[in-house]
């Protein structure tokens, strides 16, 4: 039997082998559409910060304000030594702007997924799946024990079947999409899937992660601008993104909520996230419902029109700021993520098994804070990898 470490060198080979070896790149600068790794200026399109909040001035007062109010930790779990106020007016900042009863917030997204479905389902479950949800729904669903069944992605046929299978089973069904899919931006028919759950008497959630602040009145989610929110049983969504700052939340009714903090473990047994990410997230929403959230997504709106113009690619009903550029083979993504690193432009290569076998890809997203010139400098570095 191999020792510890040649175990691990011999896996750590394969994945190198295989071209799936990942490392950390050491970043020296604020996020922005610049950041600096190993000396150099790189223009940035691999940030989920899509309205270029992250180094507004207005978040960093309101963390430091909170840092000088309430230190630099949380000290425990909220159940423990007390819940702090920032959590408490972010949750009522979160539930007036998605418009529900109450609302929760985690230490991240994956926790607020993890927490929520091992808190609402079990064995006697069915958890039933879009093919391309995030790995943490994923990874919660099955520690969930729940019987899961996986949709062709938006797929509303093989959906509809797997709900006609769950009701022979007489039992209930949860149903899991995203909005706004993380590696491929497009859209979930929420109409339809709504329609759906509603005829078999499932329940529905919806990760808004890459939605919010940017679809939807005041930035509210996709949901919200096809009118579905209120029929959607539990939304879910992240505070790292758009919003600028970081943590994930559960929105819903009062009743949701409370079970949530009865058995959600990994808000339970969680050290709360530093007062100054929750104070920075209050500021992010808010900024996100102001005249300057508006303006910021109609930049947003414009840069993301620009780009889908000068690689003509108007494929989306939609404009997401995830735009992929599917190359297939995992060495032609690294070797062009290195030929426009050469530009001083910085594109992630995503890979197996972020994404499928086989498609492999460039994952570039715009932000408000892009220029049209840092826009059209990204687009004539990409026309170069054809040579």
């Amino acid at each position: 039997m191999n020792s510890f470490a040649d175990e691990l060198s011999r896996r750590l080979d394969a994945l190198r082998e295989q071209n799936l070896f990942r490392e950390r790149r050491r970043v020296d600068s604020p996020q922005g559409t610049r950041i600096k790794i190993g000396g150099k200026t790189f223009l940035n399109f691999s940030s989920n910060d899509y309205l270029g909040l992250a180094n507004h001035p207005a978040l960093k007062a309101a963390a430091s304000q909170a840092v000088e109010k309430f230190g630099a930790g949380a000290g425990a779990s909220r159940l423990i030594c007390g819940s702090l106020a920032p959590f408490h007016e972010l949750e009522e900042t979160l539930a007036a702007f998605k418009k529900t009863e109450a609302a929760l917030t985690f230490s991240t997204g994956y926790a607020a997924a993890l927490g929520t479905i091992t808190a609402l389902c079990n064995k006697d479950s069915i958890i039933i799946l879009d093919k391309l949800v995030h790995a943490c729904i994923v990874d919660a669903a099955k520690l969930s024990g729940a019987k899961l069944r996986v949709f062709a992605h938006n797929d509303l046929e093989d959906l509809e079947a797997k709900l006609n299978w769950a009701a022979n089973q007489k039992k209930r069904a949860l149903i899991i999409t995203e909005s706004i899919f993380s590696m491929d931006g497009d859209t979930a028919p929420l109409r339809e899937i709504v329609a759906l759950k509603e005829k078999y008497g499932a329940w529905l959630m919806v990760d808004e992660a890459h939605a919010t602040g940017i679809l939807g009145q005041n930035g509210r989610g996709l949901a919200d601008e096809l009118g579905v929110s209120e029929k959607i049983e539990i939304q879910m969504g992240t505070l790292g993104k758009a919003l600028g700052a970081s943590g994930g939340y559960i929105c819903g009714t009062r009743a949701l909520i409370d079970l949530l903090i009865n058995g959600a473990r990994s808000f339970i047994f969680s050290t709360a996230p530093v007062p100054a990410a929750a104070a920075a997230a209050k500021a992010g929403i808010e900024i996100a419902q102001s005249a300057e959230g508006e303006q910021l997504r109609r930049q947003l709106r414009q840069r993301i029109g620009q780009f889908k113009s000068e690689i003509k690619n108007q494929d989306s009903k939609i404009l997401t700021a995830i735009i992929p550029l599917i190359l297939g083979d995992e060495v032609k993504a690294i070797t062009a993520a290195q030929r426009l690193r050469e530009q001083n432009i910085f594109v992630p290569a995503i890979r197996f098994p972020t994404v499928a076998r086989g498609a492999a890809r460039l994952r570039v997203t715009l932000t408000a804070a892009h220029t049209a010139e840092d826009v059209s400098e990204l687009c004539r570095a990409l026309k170069t990898l054809d040579r």
